[in-house]
């Protein structure tokens, strides 16, 4: 069905262009919404995503890609929001969590606004990666297909996200 959408869309279809965008608009959101840490930011992300991709969907070439097509779409746009310099304020709310407990953990209770900022100092793909995997709960063979990259990649590259996001929160105690 989807395929089928993606197809039509391409040929200029605007109905299935929209259906498209009905099913994906609240994943397009939530993924800028977490890169950006600002609902209107994310709005605008992602408006500006799915403009950027109506625009571009001649040019799509692989119809069962669709979803990591859009997903650099949506990554580029919040890359250009970033890039506007518009000021950005986190609403997560982590008050209660505590970091589990390690042999040199105090457990502390992580700070919202420290895990905020550490979240900011990654790089988008990382953000991204971050949330598609641990928020969304994608699948690594399913990031590997989306990304075009092999698995080890990806394992790879979730590692140095984890690890950016660790030293971040570390140099925030």
């Amino acid at each position: 069905m989807e395929r089928s959408l993606v197809e039509r869309a391409r040929a200029g279809d605007r109905d299935a262009f929209d259906a498209l965008v009905r099913r994906k608009v609240d994943a397009v959101y939530r993924t800028a919404y977490v890169i950006l840490g600002d609902s209107a930011d994310a709005e605008d992300a992602t408006q500006e995503a799915f403009l950027a991709a109506w625009r571009a969907m001649p040019q799509l070439r692989e119809v069962d890609r669709f979803d990591a097509w859009l997903g650099r779409i949506v990554r580029n746009a919040c890359r250009m929001t970033i890039r506007r310099g518009r000021s950005r304020v986190r609403t997560l709310d982590l008050a209660g969590v505590k970091e589990p407990a390690g042999p040199d953990s105090t457990g502390d209770v992580l700070d919202a606004q420290a895990f905020d900022r550490a979240f900011d100092g990654l790089t988008v793909d990382q953000r991204a990666l971050l949330v598609a995997h641990h928020l969304d709960g994608t699948e690594l063979e399913t990031l590997s297909d989306e990304l075009g990259i092999p698995v080890g990649t990806v394992k790879s590259r979730l590692h140095t996200a984890r690890a950016a996001l660790a030293r971040g929160l570390e140099a925030e105690r």
